[in-house]
């Protein structure tokens, strides 16, 4: 085994559609590529632990591996809410835990894993209010423990080019965006009509924060204003929440980014979901135009057996398995490296304090530092701004669209609306 890394204990919290769709297959290839050994996966419900047991693509990809699930898939369908901290107080700490649950139980989860002084990576939002990532930034750093967060679009090569090149200056000032992702119409009939209430979250704060996201990361401009309206619906289950939404960010210079999200796009339309972004740019006498159109990456295909639809617009880009030099087949794709990329960089951080135990946690800290200013990795220091504006949104989207403000003068800054005094 290399010396430059520890074999970490994985434990994931949380077994809905992103563990079965991206995380639990990156963990597995994490373990492959020896920065993970043990993987756990802790859910609620034994049912959902048996369909990530059954996954086909797993078992094609990883013969002859598997994973411990808590509770026991083949256990009644029982509920423990503590189940996760009976585990974790099992573990060795400065371990890794990786938490894909609904947005509202991110922040008592991140806290409730640091208590067990484990370094942690959240899927995004990481929580809806800015004290609230303050407080976890403050907690992680006193425990000595890394805290990322999943913005995997930053994996996407094309915002990493349209990074390099806005930096160097090549593309001018951003002064205008537009922005949409649109996730399928049957995410009402899953999970997400137990927890997408409108007091809870909604499209804009679940999948456009990937754009705003990434126009700051492409930019290094900060968001300042923010409004959203969203049209609300009924679930098949009978609660109400926001269906769709549209959005408009402005930036620090004046820039403005319209965003539009929704649970709608056509069960029976070509591709999973309908997403993109499209910049524009203001240079010396002219001007500039960066468009991606996420959805369509250039591959579709008519199939005649063994897909969900006939006609797809196949994606090779987030996510994939396909065939490799080795046994099985390996996921591929920017999400996959976006899970490696972080676990990765605590294997590292712990390989180099196990080298030093007298000086572990000034090491831990060394690291945490450069992923902060190196800016690649969504951290709470570095990536404060999505906290703000996912505050901003909730205000806005409560008051019928009103400009909510990111005061960032205030110490620390506060989210107000537009027509409130200072």
């Amino acid at each position: 085994m290399p010396q430059d890394r520890k074999v970490l204990d994985l434990t994931i919290i949380g077994a809905g559609m992103i563990v079965y769709d991206l995380i639990l297959p990156a963990a597995m290839q994490c373990r492959r590529e020896g920065w993970v050994g043990e993987i756990t996966v802790v859910g609620q419900h034994a049912s959902s632990l048996k369909t990530l047991r059954e996954n086909p693509d797993l078992a094609a990809a990883f013969p002859g591996e598997t994973f411990t699930a808590l509770p026991d898939p083949e256990g009644p369908d029982s509920r423990d809410p503590d189940l996760y901290k009976k585990v974790l107080a099992g573990k060795e700490p400065h371990q890794l835990v990786i938490i894909a649950l609904p947005d509202h139980m991110h922040f008592q989860t991140v806290m409730d894993v640091l208590s067990f002084n484990q370094h942690v990576l959240c899927v995004k939002p990481l929580v809806l209010r800015h004290d609230e990532a303050r407080i976890i930034e403050e907690e992680a750093r006193r425990r000595h423990c890394f805290v990322g967060v999943e913005y995997h679009k930053r994996f996407d090569r094309r915002n990493l080019l349209a990074r390099k090149h806005y930096r160097n200056g090549d593309l001018g000032e951003f002064v205008l965006g537009q922005a949409r992702l649109m996730e399928p119409y049957y995410y009402r009939h899953s999970n997400f009509q137990n927890w997408f209430s409108c007091d809870r979250t909604d499209p804009f704060v679940y999948v456009g924060c990937h754009y705003v996201d990434l126009v700051c990361f492409i930019t290094g401009l900060m968001p300042c204003e923010v409004s959203v309206n969203g049209r609300k619906g009924r679930f098949p289950n009978g609660n109400t929440g926001y269906m769709w939404t549209d959005a408009r960010v402005i930036f620090e210079n004046g820039a403005l980014l319209s965003v539009v999200n929704g649970l709608g796009y056509p069960d029976d339309a070509g591709g999973g979901n309908d997403q993109g972004l499209t910049m524009f740019f203001e240079g010396d006498d002219c001007s500039g135009i960066l468009a991606h159109d996420d959805q369509f990456r250039g591959v579709e295909g008519l199939f005649v057996r063994n897909q969900v639809k006939r006609f797809q617009y196949e994606n090779p880009d987030f996510n994939r398995f396909v065939p490799y030099e080795g046994e099985g087949l390996k996921p591929v794709g920017y999400g996959v490296e976006s899970i490696v990329a972080h676990v990765s960089t605590v294997s590292r951080m712990e390989g180099e304090a196990a080298v030093d135990p007298e000086n572990a946690d000034s090491i831990r800290l060394k690291h945490i530092d450069r992923v902060n200013d190196h800016g690649i990795l969504v951290t709470p220091a570095n990536a404060r701004y999505n906290e703000l504006v996912q505050e901003a949104a909730r205000l806005s989207i409560a008051n019928n669209g009103d400009y909510a403000v990111i005061d960032w003068a205030a110490e620390p800054p506060r989210v107000r609306l537009r027509h409130e005094k200072n």
